[in-house]
Parts: C-alpha cells; structure tokens; sequence
C-alpha cells in the first residue's frame, strides 16, 4: 500500500488543502475535513497510509 505524506497549507471550512511534503509537488489536494483527524490545524503534518489519514510528530 502506498504511503504519503502532506503537510496542511489551508483550512477552507469543510475542506482542506493539502501539499506532499514527501516529493516535489506544487500541487494542493483538496480533502474533505471529516476525512482528516479533527484537530489538525494550519501546519500540522499528516500520513495518509491505508486509505486513512493521520497526524505525524
């Protein structure tokens, strides 16, 4: 299974906006909020693995 991970650029409401921090991408993911752990904020850095989402320390 595929392991990416993200870094959250910007909180939009019910969405976010996600950047890969694991290669060289300019492109933003746009993700639904209740598919991310709810207390991510701007900055937090996230591991999606498993078709789930989680918050890296």
């Amino acid at each position: 299974m595929n392991r990416f991970e993200y870094i959250v650029m910007e909180i939009d409401g019910d969405y976010a906006r996600l950047k890969r921090t694991d290669i060289e991408s300019e492109e933003l993911k746009l993700v639904a909020r209740a598919l991310l752990p709810p207390e991510i904020t701007e900055g937090t850095k996230l591991l999606y693995e498993w078709m789930s989402y989680s918050i890296l320390e």
